[in-house]
């Protein structure tokens, strides 16, 4: 595989940069800079931009409404998106409903949901782990009970992220509570209006609502909202997962941050020097690098496997894995570099400004802890080590 760019590569990378510098809007680059939660409104006015520019659903075939792009193409705009301070799309309705609908829904849902999700009719959320069922997640337990032509959903859902916005939920329930803990197990739709259900939010460790958990008690939903068949929910949560890690590995987001870090050190001082000029603290930025390029290239080289294929395959928990490992160290490369500057300070102490260190360091904190979670969420690490060496490696 030719890793340098084609003429014609080089020019599409040209017409996004172009794009970018044009439409994407200052408060919402200036807000994803600055490292802070993005309002719903922000994310919204990002989504229906790309969606008037036909940018919106990268992974959907044309005749769903995606731009037919290439693998590569895909890469140059997440990266180019990455450098510009553009947010990231909510992946939900996009990136993970959208390609199991196209896959496994029937032509009536795909004509019903898919445009909505374009459209930013409907924002969807997971429901996937729950307490005791996240990374083993075979072990749900919320259960979804036929009576005629309803489902009797009972249970719980857990870390539903920016559920807070949304108004439709894709769930994983149990449908066969004797089968085997893969088995029994179905993908249903649901509209989060619909009475007996209950959304709380949950505060993660930087203070920020991102998280919440949803009870779900006596709620009826249509078996029309049956994605693919009954018990047969595992085939499907196995395929969105494979398309959530492939995402996970954020490329161009670590490849943001690498830079970030690297003008950081120029700026901070350890005494006469920089701190770019301290052997070890660059030794820790070069094999950061290094181990992002070897991402880069598996990243390409799994893009276009899946082109091939339809789908990823197991090979997307090497990019879970090295992803995360990533950027969580330059996050914290970033943290180290600042010092006591890094700690968090409450708002009606520092009134929003950090209160010494360089510029645009104020959430350097609250970055650094919010992607703790990254090698747990998806599947933590440890699962992602297992699903390798049985699938890869067969031992």
């Amino acid at each position: 595989m030719d890793l340098s760019y084609s003429p014609e590569e080089r020019a599409f990378q040209e017409e996004v940069r172009g794009w970018l510098a044009d439409n994407l809007p200052a408060h919402i680059a200036d807000a994803v800079r600055a490292g802070g939660e993005l309002t719903k409104e922000m994310m919204e006015e990002w989504h229906a931009l790309l969606n008037s520019k036909g940018w919106l659903a990268t992974t959907w075939p044309v005749q769903f409404g995606g731009p037919g792009w290439t693998p590569v193409q895909k890469h140059i705009f997440e990266e180019e998106c990455c450098r510009a301070y553009a947010p990231r799309i909510v992946p939900f309705g996009l990136n993970m409903l959208g390609p199991v609908l196209i896959k496994f829904g029937t032509e009536a849902q795909q004509k019903e949901i898919l445009p909505r999700i374009l459209d930013g009719s409907d924002w969807w959320c997971q429901g996937y782990s729950e307490p005791g069922a996240g990374s083993d997640l075979a072990s749900l337990k919320t259960r979804a009970v036929r009576d005629g032509d309803e489902y009797v959903i009972n249970g719980q859902k857990t870390w539903t992220t920016l559920g807070q916005h949304a108004n439709k939920i894709f769930c994983l329930v149990r449908t066969d509570p004797d089968a085997k803990p893969q088995e029994g197990i179905s993908f249903v739709l649901v509209d989060l209006d619909t009475p007996g259900i209950e959304m709380r939010p949950i505060r993660l460790i930087e203070g920020g609502h991102e998280v919440n958990e949803v009870f779900f008690t006596d709620v009826r939903v249509p078996v029309a909202n049956l994605v693919g068949e009954e018990n047969k929910g595992w085939t499907i949560a196995k395929y969105l997962l494979s398309h959530e890690r492939t995402g996970i590995a954020g490329v161009g987001f670590s490849m943001q941050a690498l830079e970030e870090v690297k003008a950081l050190a120029r700026k901070v001082r350890r005494g006469a020097a920089r701190l770019i000029d301290d052997p070890l603290f660059a030794a820790r930025i070069a094999q950061a690098e290094i181990d992002l390029e070897a991402m880069k290239i598996t990243n390409l080289r799994m893009l276009f496997k899946a082109q091939e294929q339809g789908a990823p395959g197991p090979e997307t928990s090497i990019l879970k894995i090295k992803g995360t490992v990533i950027h969580q160290e330059l996050k914290d490369l970033a943290r180290r570099a600042l010092g006591p500057a890094a700690a968090p300070f409450p708002g009606h102490v520092s009134d929003g400004n950090i209160l010494f260190g360089p510029e645009d360091t104020a959430n350097n904190a609250a970055r650094y802890f919010n992607n703790r979670k990254t090698s747990i969420f998806g599947g933590s690490n440890e699962i992602q080590r297992n699903i390798l060496t049985k699938t890869m490696l067969e031992l």
